[in-house]
């Protein structure tokens, strides 16, 4: 995570409704200024709208996979048998 330090800031106007603000405000941590909620609310924002995305490319991933090879049987019995098969050389 980028410190707040280190971060370029740039200066924008946001509207809230009056009810989201109020709550925001009795929120807000001593001496935590609002900007620096609504600035972490948006970091984590981010971080949960790229993870979603990244989850819906996996699962297209796996659609198209599944669509090109079919469903394949599970292997953990394979690897259950192979582990305990005579022949394993530890």
């Amino acid at each position: 995570m980028v410190t707040k330090a280190a971060m370029e800031r740039e200066a924008v106007t946001i509207r809230f409704p009056s009810d989201l603000l109020a709550k925001a405000r009795s929120l807000k941590e001593g001496n935590e200024s609002l900007n620096d909620l609504v600035v972490e609310a948006v970091e984590q924002e981010v971080r949960r709208r790229r993870g979603w995305a990244a989850h819906q490319r996996i699962i297209a991933r796996s659609e198209a996979v599944k669509a090109k090879t079919g469903i394949q049987s599970a292997s953990t019995e394979l690897i259950r048998s192979l582990r305990e098969s005579e022949d394993r050389c530890d």
